[in-house]
C-alpha cells in the first residue's frame, strides 16, 4: 500500500492544513479504515482549533502542535491485524475514536459494522450521538417526564431526537438562534424558547406543568446551567453535558440546587464504564451498538442532520468559518475523492 495519506492538521492556534502522512502500520487488535465520511465535532474542534489549554479531561493544560482532530468517522475495512475477529476487509464502519484522515487505525472496539441499509453519512454521526445517549441514560429518565435541552447543536439536536425516542414529553429545545430552534422541531422537540426572553423561565414552568424533571446543559456555559437551574422541577437531574472548558462558575447551589434536591450529572463520554454496561451506565461500544439499531429500525434519522458536506480541500476555509460562526452548522468531509492510497 501507498504512503498517501492526505489528512487534516492543525499545525499552529488557527492554521489548518491538508497534509500528507503516511499510512499507519496495523498492530495486533487493530483495522485499518479507509474513510468516507467524517464529521465535525464544532465545541471539540474548535478548542482544538485555537489551542484551548482545556481541550479535553486528558490534556492537563497542555498545548501542542500540530494537532489532529474530529472523533467521529465511517469508512470501509482495508485490513485487520492479528486477533481480529469481528470485521473483515471490506466491510462498511463507524467509528469512535478516528479523525480527519483518509487512512486510520483504530482498536476492534471502536469499530462498528453498518447495516447496508445505513449510509456513510449516518455512520459518521454515531459516536457524537453516544454523548447524549450516555447523559439521557444517566438522568434515568422515565417516559412520560418532561425535558429541556439547553444548546442546540449537533449534540443538543441529536439529544432532542433521542428524548424523544425515549418518551420524554414535553420536550423544550432552547437556544437563541432561531435557525437552530427552527431545526430541533424537525427533529422532535414539541417547543423551542429563546432563553434570553423574558418569560423564558415562565413558559418553561407552565408548558411543564411546574418544571422540568430532566435536562441536558450543552452550552457549557455557567449562564446556561443557571437557566437551566431556574426551571427545573423538584428532585429534577440535570446532566452536564456540555463541556465547560472554564471554572468560572456563579451559581447560588444552596437554592436553585441543595433546597431542591436537583441532581447534576457529569456526563462527559470518557465517565462511562469500560468492559461491562450495567443499567444507566453503559460502554461506548453497546452506545453505539444502540444507535445503530435506533437508526436501522427508524427510530433515529441521523442523516437529516448534515448541513453541509465538503471535500477535504476545503477544511483550511472551514475551519476559518468555525472559529467566527455562531451557528456553525453539522459539516462533513467526504473523503470518497482522495483516492485509494495508491
Amino acid at each position: 500500500m501507498s504512503m498517501t495519506n492526505p489528512s487534516i492538521l492543525f499545525t499552529a492556534p488557527g492554521v489548518v492544513e491538508l497534509c500528507e502522512c503516511e499510512i499507519p502500520a496495523l498492530r495486533a487488535g487493530e483495522v485499518l479504515i479507509r474513510a468516507e465520511r467524517t464529521t465535525i465535532s464544532a465545541g471539540t474542534e474548535r478548542a482544538n482549533l485555537l489551542g484551548d489549554p482545556n481541550v479535553s479531561i486528558a490534556a492537563k493544560g497542555e498545548v501542542k502542535f500540530p494537532r489532529r482532530s474530529g472523533y467521529s468517522a465511517s469508512g470501509v475495512v482495508v485490513a485487520v491485524g492479528e486477533g481480529v475477529s469481528s470485521l473483515h476487509v471490506g466491510d462498511r464502519v463507524a467509528c469512535s475514536e478516528s479523525c480527519h484522515a483518509r487512512y486510520f487505525r483504530l482498536k476492534e472496539k471502536y469499530v462498528y459494522p453498518l447495516d447496508d441499509t445505513v449510509g456513510f453519512d449516518t455512520g459518521a454521526l454515531v459516536r457524537i450521538a453516544t454523548f447524549p445517549l450516555a447523559a439521557i441514560r444517566k438522568c434515568h429518565l422515565e417516559i412520560g417526564e418532561s425535558a429541556v435541552v439547553m444548546g442546540l447543536g449537533v449534540l443538543g439536536l441529536i439529544g432532542v431526537s433521542l428524548l424523544r425516542a425515549a418518551g420524554a414529553v414535553p420536550i423544550i429545545a432552547v437556544d437563541p438562534v432561531p435557525e437552530k430552534r427552527a431545526r430541533a422541531l424537525e427533529m422532535g422537540a414539541d417547543y423551542t424558547l429563546d432563553p434570553f426572553a423574558p418569560d423564558f423561565v415562565s413558559e418553561v414552568r407552565r408548558l411543564t406543568g411546574g418544571g422540568a424533571k430532566v435536562a441536558l446543559e450543552i452550552t457549557g456555559k455557567g449562564q446556561g446551567l443557571d437557566m437551566v437551574l431556574d426551571v427545573m422541577a423538584r428532585l429534577g437531574r440535570v446532566a452536564l453535558l456540555g463541556c465547560t472548558r472554564d471554572a468560572d462558575f456563579s451559581i447560588d447551589y444552596y437554592r436553585k440546587v441543595h433546597g431542591p434536591g436537583i441532581t447534576l450529572v457529569g456526563a462527559h463520554t470518557a465517565a462511562r464504564p469500560r468492559e461491562e454496561s450495567s443499567a444507566g451506565l453503559w460502554t461506548e461500544r453497546d452506545d453505539a451498538l444502540a444507535v445503530l439499531s435506533l437508526v436501522k429500525h427508524g427510530r433515529l434519522d441521523l442523516a437529516r442532520l448534515v448541513e453541509e458536506v465538503h471535500a477535504p480541500t476545503e477544511a483550511p476555509a472551514v475551519y476559518g468559518r468555525l472559529a467566527t460562526e455562531r451557528a456553525f452548522p453539522v459539516v462533513q468531509f467526504d473523503w470518497s475523492g482522495m483516492g485509494d492510497g495508491s
